[in-house]
């Protein structure tokens, strides 16, 4: 990685062709007048330009060059950086209005993950969120990230904050966008999905690579990214493309159990449900039919439903028992002991010590 600091130089003044001509005309002995007879066109239009109150054309750049020789393009380039000076200038002036907006943003996070450039200037801060978001105003960001907000309202106890959470999932479009994947393959997710089933009993520093790589054959790009201040998800789902999807894993839940529970949920978004569709996870007590298809999916598809309910229907609940049926299964013993406490079968305090907990490199956002 290339750490050198690159500098660019922006100037906060700007000089108008027009006094550049004015002081070509004077070095030569040319009046306004004069000019504009070789131009063929007027003395007022000539000093307009010169007094900086009309612009100078490509038609009039082209007078110029043949009356002073001097070349076109010269003009055009001083006309253009002078335009974009003042538009400059008025887009900072338009910027301090929208810091009060900016601060609803998590920004010295994303300063502090490196995503935004570390700044005292309330007008730089600005520019660098609309930057990092792709966008030219808060209006633009509202328009463009409305369809998100609709997604939010489809969790009937949505407590995350709408410019926390888009900024997290911006991050996650980010480092999803420079990962080639093959065209998604509903078949072939699900046959990665078996495949990453049995690498539940492994540590992440043996299944990270692995998981990722079986999705990215199968079209789907998986981003583990901790949580940014007020986002409280566990995962979200959305299509990039037609061909190409997005499982963003909060990293918000460390236990095994939770983890890949997590997992499969949004990977059963991907599978079950529309490429239309934007979902963001977070506890509730009460779930739509989606979120309920997808935790049903799971669950299922971690532990079969009907060997589930054949091993609970043998009492009592032991941990050599609890370890048998792991590994008759193929998966890590946490998984197993997170399905038992949730469906209340063995009390919570049972069997914590089968439970892992995972640390990622993505832990350290220092």
């Amino acid at each position: 990685m290339n750490t050198a600091k690159q500098y660019t130089f922006n100037p906060d003044y700007s000089v108008h062709p027009g006094e550049i001509l004015g002081e070509t005309l004077k070095a030569r002995s040319i009046s306004q007048s004069e000019l504009a007879s070789r131009c063929g066109i007027s003395e007022k239009h000539v000093s307009q330009i010169i007094n900086g109150k009309a612009s100078i054309t490509s038609e009039t750049a082209l007078l110029f060059e043949r009356a002073l020789g001097i070349r076109a393009s010269l003009w055009m380039n001083l006309e253009s950086s002078h335009r974009l000076h003042v538009a400059r200038r008025a887009e900072e002036a338009r910027f301090a209005s929208f810091y009060e907006w900016a601060k609803e943003f998590p920004i010295r996070s994303l300063t502090k993950r490196g995503w935004i450039p570390e700044t005292t200037s309330k007008e730089e801060q600005v520019r660098a969120l609309l930057d990092f978001f792709g966008v030219s105003s808060p209006a633009a960001w509202e328009a463009h990230y409305k369809k998100l907000a609709v997604a939010y309202r489809k969790s009937p106890a949505f407590t995350t904050s709408l410019k926390s959470i888009t900024s997290w999932l911006r991050i996650g479009e980010l480092e999803a966008a420079d990962i080639e994947t093959d065209p998604f393959s509903k078949k072939n997710f699900r046959r990665s999905l078996d495949e990453i089933r049995g690498l539940t009993s492994l540590d992440p520093s043996d299944f990270e690579l692995r998981m990722k790589e079986l999705c990215y054959k199968a079209g789907v790009v998986l981003v583990f990214l901790p949580e940014l201040p007020g986002t409280h998800v566990s995962g979200a789902t959305r299509w990039l493309s037609s061909g190409k999807a997005l499982i963003i894993q909060s990293l918000r839940y460390r236990a095994d159990d939770h983890f890949w529970f997590t997992f499969f949920h949004e990977a059963a978004h991907i599978l079950l449900h529309g490429k239309n569709a934007v979902f963001i996870d977070e506890e509730s007590k009460v779930l739509s039919d989606e979120e309920a298809k997808a935790d049903a999916f799971a669950a299922n598809h971690l532990i079969p439903r009907a060997r589930y309910e054949r091993f609970v229907s043998v009492r009592p609940i032991s941990r050599s028992r609890v370890l048998a049926f792991a590994r008759e299964l193929g998966i890590a013993p946490g998984v197993v002991v997170g399905r038992l406490h949730h469906d209340k079968v063995v009390p919570f305090s049972w069997f914590q010590d089968l439970k892992r907990t995972f640390v990622f490199a993505e832990d350290d956002t220092s």
